[in-house]
């Protein structure tokens, strides 16, 4: 039996990856495609293809008898969660923090200012040589609150700092407290949602989390509030969100939607004061750079028997 490493991505691209005659590692490229490149019950170390959808990432998991790690390119990793339970004992799932912190964190930003200031109509205005002057609202003295503040939550108050918010309130599974300030805890968000004028959702999609921002969550918001979804789609009630988009009440800026991909002909599409991004918050040209140094620091660590980074859970723990 081999010892083999499957990588979306060819490993003579990657730099830094143990030499197969000292580590005995075989590297095998895998990217979703139909046929694997061998047998799934050889391979020890598995890195699942981004953004293949879920059937694609857990697809070779139930022959994969040998896996010891299972490392996502994602910052969340619901969408292998559910075939951990057909996996040995002692397997490791590994996220990717540190990959996608910094792009998903602009896009937060650029999905908070484009609704803010108005930049869907001038596009639209634009492209019917319409001059729509006006006042818009402003990031400078607005009340933001963060829903999920671990890495990405905390990159995107990183990046609000120089902006002049009122106030930025920050919310966690649990409480604890941050250089920056104190985070609450999910409990607490009744009492916060009204101050907020946005509403940042950041969190991972657990069973806590998923549903999270429905009808009663939306009610709490202020009138003319904006929301900004960068974490799942599930974490917000769609049905519920269209029924504050539609009345007026609330805006939304959403890089995920729930269905996603979003069909042709759904009402989001058309949702007044409703912006869209297509499920790209990580999906940009920092993303391979750091991508390839965390799987060769894994891969490494893996072979030297070294503590992996990012471990989520280990199975039958």
């Amino acid at each position: 039996m081999t010892s083999d490493v499957w990588l979306p991505v060819d490993a003579d691209g990657i730099d830094g990856l143990p030499p197969t005659a000292e580590s005995g590692l075989s590297y095998r490229f895998w990217n979703g495609g139909p046929d694997f490149p061998a047998d799934p019950a050889d391979c020890v170390f598995y890195t699942v293809p981004y953004m293949r959808g879920a059937d694609v990432a857990v697809r070779p998991l139930p022959e994969m008898r040998s896996v010891r790690v299972v490392q996502t390119l994602s910052a969340g990793t619901d969408h292998v969660q559910p075939a951990l339970a057909g996996l040995p004992a002692g397997v490791r799932l590994c996220n990717a923090k540190g990959v996608h912190e910094a792009s998903t964190a602009e896009l937060t930003l650029a999905l908070v200012l484009a609704s803010l200031r108005g930049i869907p109509s001038f596009v639209d205005g634009q492209r019917a040589e319409e001059w729509r002057s006006g006042f818009y609202p402003a990031l400078a003295d607005k009340s933001v609150l963060i829903v999920g503040y671990g890495s990405i939550g905390a990159a995107i108050e990183d990046r609000l700092a120089p902006f002049e918010c009122a106030r930025v309130a920050r919310v966690a599974r649990s409480a604890r407290t941050t250089e920056r300030g104190e985070v609450r805890a999910l409990a607490d968000l009744p009492d916060l949602l009204p101050d907020a004028d946005v509403v940042i959702l950041s969190t991972p999609l657990t069973a806590q989390t998923k549903g999270l921002a429905g009808a009663d969550f939306l009610a709490r918001m202020k009138d003319g509030a904006l929301l900004v979804n960068v974490a799942r789609g599930p974490v917000v009630e769609t049905k519920a969100l269209l029924a504050e988009v539609e009345s007026g009440r609330l805006r939304a800026a959403l890089d995920v939607t729930d269905p996603e991909p979003l069909p042709a002909g759904h009402p989001l599409w058309h949702a007044p004061g409703v912006l869209i991004s297509p499920h790209v918050g990580g999906s940009t040209s920092a993303f391979m750079p750091r991508a390839q140094r965390l799987i060769a620091d894994q891969v490494t660590r893996f072979a030297a028997g070294s503590p992996l980074r990012n471990v989520v859970t280990t199975t039958g723990a």
